[in-house]
């Protein structure tokens, strides 16, 4: 059988390059307790720009994610491009799998680079630890972008059938796929229109590239968001926020995106992005890089 070329790895390489070329450079810091986080930064930070922290989710590694987005925003900000732990070259020794955590870790980091005040954009289980380090960080984090995030979700809402899924190993399945019938799957969830049918190898390429390693700490990370809790006690984060979310996203409904708004009120604004769903970084990549740069220069 003939053997297809991985076209993941070259893909990313492309996007590594496009990150190199805007301006941004690889760093790994050790925090000194056992976790690592590997960073994008830039190779030199402006003190006139404002601090960027573009924070990932599950699925492919940050530079398929953010490529775009860098590209628009890195000549006006100062950008900051972290692998959360157990994504890319981050990974920690220590049991700890809370949003609250990977949020300290990244802000850890960001003392590293001498970034007092930053911004931060948050894309699905990014948009836990974004929501987290506004909590626990207030006079360091200016203003927040949660998208496609279900930071307000409750325990209801798994009990109503909200989710196509009924618990968070089912929900894992589909986020962290194992096979290529798994991968369709997933971009059938995610995309409005996914790409056209990709034959097993290509995707069999990209597994091995995103999706084989530390599936069982991922699972945890899955486990550890809490969601035995009502709206109520979801503490209201104080900074400016903008929320944007795909009118078609199936995996989280766009329901939580204005439910967060009503939780937030006159502090949140809220752009529902027509025509895309869960991938909408991927599907409408141009639109949502234009109201980052937009909210976050405002």
């Amino acid at each position: 059988m003939p053997k297809c070329l991985n076209l993941t790895a070259s893909a990313g390489g492309c996007f590594r390059s496009a990150f190199s070329c805007s301006g941004l450079r690889s760093t790994i810091t050790d925090l000194g307790d056992g976790t690592t986080i590997h960073c994008w930064v830039p190779k030199s930070p402006k003190p006139t720009k404002p601090n960027v922290v573009l924070i990932h989710g599950f699925g492919a590694d940050a530079v398929w994610q953010w490529f775009e987005a860098v590209r628009i925003l890195t000549p006006h900000f100062n950008v900051y491009v972290p692998d959360l732990v157990f994504f890319g070259k981050s990974h920690t020794t220590r049991p700890d799998r809370s949003e609250a955590f990977q949020a300290q870790c990244l802000k850890r980091v960001m003392e590293a680079k001498s970034v007092e005040k930053m911004r931060l954009v948050g894309m699905s289980y990014g948009g836990f630890v974004a929501y987290s380090m506004a909590l626990q960080f207030e006079d360091c984090v200016e203003k927040v972008v949660i998208i496609c995030s279900p930071v307000c979700l409750e325990e209801k809402d798994i009990r109503d059938g909200m989710f196509p899924v009924n618990n968070v190993d089912d929900a894992a399945s589909i986020l962290l796929p194992q096979t290529p019938e798994a991968f369709r799957k997933l971009l059938r969830y995610t995309f409005v229109k996914p790409p056209k049918p990709l034959p097993s190898c290509l995707i069999n390429d990209f597994l091995q590239e995103m999706c084989l390693d530390f599936v069982e700490e991922k699972r945890d990370l899955l486990r550890a968001i809490p969601l035995d809790k009502r709206l109520a006690d979801l503490p209201k984060i104080p900074q400016p926020t903008l929320i944007l979310w795909g009118d078609k996203d199936q995996v989280f409904p766009v329901e939580l995106a204005r439910r967060l708004k009503r939780h937030l009120g006159e502090n949140a604004e809220l752009i529902i992005l027509e025509g895309t769903g869960h991938a909408c970084a991927f599907e409408k990549s141009k639109q949502l890089g234009k109201h980052l740069k937009k909210f976050l220069l405002g």
